[in-house]
């Protein structure tokens, strides 16, 4: 038996606020979860002791948890969670946010996404990421994402057709979308040809697949719509969200993600269908994820990613707007951060804040988030829809 679920009214999301992303970085990533609040605070006009609430996700904390930042940066909350989602953490810290402003047991909560960069981190981070996934590729050379995700790659194009052209429509449009990002690490747009062109990384995946490792920050702000609006802030809505964890285990190779799951829950929740929502922001580790998300979200079937992305521009003012900052595959992927940069690109396509990449009109946004990659899958997926209040 299903039971009625607590809506999200009442809930807004506000503050996004990025700390400029770098190649890579000596700082800690506890230098930029304080760069992240410093930004939420100057933004926002909220004095620091009046953040009661932090979620917080990070690759590159450890040893330390979201406790430790606390008395690093002089926090006192009174409701903490530590979400070790990767790339779906922005949504997961979403969800779990707002549900703690809705019970009372925080008024304003502080959502970050943070990581370092040195020259050897992105190297012990993988060592330490799954001991699945260590034990299945490493005893073969194979040592990080690339592999695993040219290993799904190649099923999905043997199995529906795809191209590698069809995955570097996504790639160009996003590159033309972050030219208009002052955030992104890319600064040159990106033609079909140099994407085709480009040196092979691990068969099929290419240069233009993958993202680049950088250190940064993103981060916003939940609280009651009552409290944004006394603040004067510029604000987006909850409409509807999901998360779901090891979805579809007995496929042998990921082909679709816990989004098929759950979505029509999610748009049950908005009171809408796919067709209604002017953009959405995909987790773009890799292309071949983006076109499953296109599937399992309902805007076409399984299988039917290669026909849709050849139907449609991707660009913030095309006819289907898909990541509009240049997602991670042109703005760079801060580790964790990488879970948070969609939601901070929605928030500020929602509240004017977009500049020259804004939407047209746009009134309904999805951000959808995937992470912790073990081997032939990843195990987390999540997604929610934002809206401009009533």
């Amino acid at each position: 038996m299903t039971k009625r679920r607590l809506s999200y009214e009442g809930v807004a999301v506000a503050v996004p606020v990025t700390v400029p992303y770098a190649r890579y970085s000596t700082r800690t990533a506890h230098w930029f979860i304080g760069q992240a609040i410093e930004a939420l605070v100057e933004s926002s006009g909220v004095a620091k002791e009046q953040i009661d609430g932090l979620c917080l996700s990070s690759f590159s904390l450890a040893p330390d948890t979201a406790v430790g930042v606390t008395q690093h940066l002089g926090l006192s909350p009174r409701w903490l969670d530590h979400v070790p989602t990767g790339g779906a953490s922005g949504v997961m810290c979403l969800r779990r946010a707002a549900r703690a402003v809705q019970a009372g047991d925080a008024d304003i909560v502080a959502c970050v996404g943070a990581d370092t960069n040195h020259v050897d981190s992105f190297r012990q981070t993988l060592g330490s990421f799954s001991n699945f996934a260590r034990d299945a590729s490493y005893p073969y050379g194979s040592g990080g994402p690339n592999s695993i995700f040219a290993f799904i790659t190649a099923n999905y194009m043997r199995t529906y057709g795809a191209k590698r052209e069809d995955f570097g429509r996504i790639c160009v449009d996003q590159r033309t979308n972050a030219l208009g990002n002052p955030n992104a690490m890319f600064k040159k747009g990106l033609t079909l040809d140099e994407y085709m062109a480009a040196r092979p990384i691990s068969d099929p995946i290419h240069l233009f697949d993958c993202v680049m490792p950088c250190a940064g920050a993103d981060a916003f702000l939940v609280m009651s719509e009552e409290r944004a609006r006394d603040l004067g802030l510029a604000h987006a809505v909850i409409r509807g969200a999901i998360e779901r964890h090891n979805a579809y285990a007995d496929d042998p190779v990921m082909v679709q993600g816990g989004w098929r799951m759950d979505r029509d829950d999610l748009y049950a929740q908005a009171g809408v269908q796919p067709a209604a929502l002017d953009f959405v922001q995909t987790y773009d580790d890799y292309p071949v994820i983006v076109m499953m998300q296109f599937e399992d979200l309902g805007f076409c079937e399984k299988g039917e990613g290669p026909a849709f992305v050849q139907s449609h521009t991707m660009t913030f003012d095309g006819s289907f707007p898909n990541n509009t900052s240049g997602g991670q595959l042109s703005a760079g992927q801060a580790g964790a951060a990488g879970g948070f940069l969609g939601m901070v690109e929605a928030i500020r396509q929602l509240t004017g804040q977009a500049g020259q990449r804004a939407v047209p009109d746009a009134q309904l946004g999805l951000v959808a988030g995937f992470g912790m990659v073990t081997y032939d899958r990843c195990l987390c997926t999540g997604a929610v829809i934002l809206g401009r209040p009533a």
